[in-house]
């Protein structure tokens, strides 16, 4: 905690938490009473953000927070800061550590570029087409993940990025931080080194240069063979998907060259 963040809570006149025990807490750490205390998180955030507003508009001033991270980046907040905005209540955003960032930094990976993606979709056909989408990036990729699916999460993006360099990082800013570094290809041994626990950071390399240009040396020719197969009888569609996979690449991509060359054509 910042000597600002400790200030601004003691000058709130409410606070809003994600989980009222922890920040009860925390109040009680730096000796803070008196303060109205309600819930702000992902079930009620709709409906707090506007009593959030109702009580700024009435004269009042508030704070929130979160448990371990940065309000609004995968945590409650964008819905009452974009009502404050809409109705013209100034904000004062108090930095804190944010896990992004410090695993970001923490990585060793690049820096300059990078893309942050939250919490990947829990169905694994749903991640898949959403790691198909932003197989091409060059920044550096960063996602949230919980304990659980890691496992399933890093074999997607195997199956999906090839082997690339990797990190997890765990318990960021506390006294087991740990960093995990490795590549995709040994994804079952990066999760069985320990137990993992607790919400966890996925920091993938981009797509590097060599990989763009073995890529665009190979797409021509793909296009052809979507055609070989729908002249043997098989459906775009179906065409498409079977090329990928022998190809090993994304069907975006695929689906992408053969648009690309009807645009020429």
């Amino acid at each position: 905690m910042t000597f600002r963040a400790v200030r601004t809570l003691q000058e709130a006149d409410f606070i809003a938490a994600e989980d009222t025990r922890h920040t009860r807490k925390l109040l009680a750490h730096f000796a803070i009473t008196g303060k109205t205390v309600f819930s702000y998180h992902e079930h009620n955030e709709r409906t707090s953000a506007q009593m959030i507003i109702d009580r700024v508009l009435a004269g009042e001033s508030g704070a929130i927070v979160s448990d371990a991270g940065m309000p609004g980046i995968s945590d409650p907040g964008q819905e009452v800061i974009e009502q404050a905005i809409a109705q013209d209540i100034p904000i004062e955003i108090v930095p804190g550590p944010s896990a992004v960032i410090t695993a970001l930094c923490g990585s060793g990976l690049g820096m300059r570029y990078f893309s942050f993606y939250g919490f990947l979709p829990r169905d694994g056909k749903d991640r898949r087409i959403f790691l198909e989408a932003i197989v091409r990036q060059e920044s550096t990729l960063v996602f949230y993940e919980a304990p659980h699916r890691v496992g399933k999460v890093l074999a997607d993006m195997y199956r999906v990025f090839g082997d690339r360099e990797v990190v997890i990082a765990r318990e960021l800013t506390k006294i087991h931080e740990m960093f995990h570094r490795g590549h995709l290809r040994d994804h079952e041994q990066l999760i069985a080194q320990e137990h993992l626990r607790g919400e966890m950071v996925i920091v993938v390399a981009g797509i590097s240069k060599d990989v763009q240009q073995e890529e665009e040396e190979v797409l021509p020719p793909i296009v052809d063979h979507v055609k070989l197969l729908v002249e043997q009888g098989l459906p775009k569609k179906e065409a498409m998907r079977e090329v990928a996979k022998r190809h090993q690449l994304s069907r975006r991509d695929v689906y992408q060259a053969w648009l690309d060359q009807e645009d020429e054509n």
